[in-house]
């Protein structure tokens, strides 16, 4: 199976230091590429994967590629930041095939590499750190023709560091086949199609005909990969983001229910409880001092 990391393909976006305050403050961030960032002074917050990862100096961190996110400085902090697309074999992701983590201590050589990422590439600064500004189709086609203007050595040197420093977060050396055969891409792409669309309905019939399977064995298929049925794992994603809202913003009760999908607030709090056995005004209360 080596021949999935052969395929892998890494194209930089954006790469610069940035000096930042309080005013980075960004929630509700889903994003079709990665961000990886070195912290070199002060403190922030980045929200994803259910985790709330601490941004402290000489660490590097990782944010997947359609992961909803939320970011956070209440004083100050130093970065160096970078942005890339991912793709292998199919259309696939790394990141469902492979387990990653998310929070690393920076070796020796890590500086070295994203200062010379930043050398490589002097003019792949992001000119304002709101995502909106950047985080959209046209201005992501912008940055991936810049590629085009390095020479064969700088695109290759540029590569090699984005390679390098992606695999620093791998926590495991074993493939799992069974992640890689057409079906499951469909139900991956099905899976950032429904962490992209919470805020909306989300029918099994309109699942199914994004895959083209029939209801029927898109609801078996789904099932064999997940162990959970669509409506259920739907619902439980709904209850993950409320919760993240609840616990990273001040958002009304009313406000974060229409956030994830529900439209009924006694329903959202009904189905909240009976996922977490908390209201989500208790859950807010008790996660106050997280």
């Amino acid at each position: 199976m080596l021949e999935i990391f052969q395929s892998l393909r890494l194209t930089l976006l954006n790469t610069g230091y940035a000096k930042l305050n309080a005013l980075w403050d960004f929630d509700n961030v889903i994003s079709p590429f990665t961000r990886m960032y070195y912290i070199t002074k002060g403190s922030a917050k980045v929200y994803h994967s259910n985790k709330v990862f601490d941004l402290k100096p000489n660490h590097i961190y990782l944010v997947p590629s359609y992961t909803y996110a939320r970011y956070t400085c209440e004083d100050y902090h130093e970065q160096y930041y970078i942005s890339f697309l991912e793709d292998i074999s199919n259309g696939l992701s790394i990141y469902g095939i492979k387990d990653f983590e998310y929070e690393i201590e920076a070796d020796q050589n890590c500086l070295y590499y994203f200062q010379r990422l930043v050398e490589l590439n002097n003019n792949r600064k992001i000119k304002n750190s709101n995502p909106k500004t950047y985080d959209n189709r046209p201005t992501l086609q912008d940055f991936i023709k810049q590629n085009d203007t390095l020479n064969a050595k700088e695109l290759l040197e540029t590569q090699g560091i984005l390679t390098t420093l992606l695999s620093k977060f791998i926590t495991n050396h074993k493939i799992n086949k069974d992640h890689v055969t057409p079906p499951n891409k469909a139900i991956y792409l099905i899976q950032n199609y429904i962490n992209e669309n919470l805020h909306a309905p989300i029918t099994i019939d309109e699942l199914a005909n994004k895959c083209h399977y029939s209801t029927d064995y898109f609801s078996r298929l789904f099932y064999k990969t997940h162990g959970i049925r669509p409506n259920k794992y739907i619902q439980s994603k709904r209850i993950e983001r409320a919760q993240l809202l609840l616990l990273t913003t001040t958002s009304s009760l009313k406000e974060i229910a229409q956030k994830v999908g529900f439209e009924n607030l006694a329903y959202f709090s009904r189905t909240f409880k009976k996922h977490t056995k908390k209201t989500p005004a208790a859950f807010r209360k008790e996660q106050v001092t997280i």
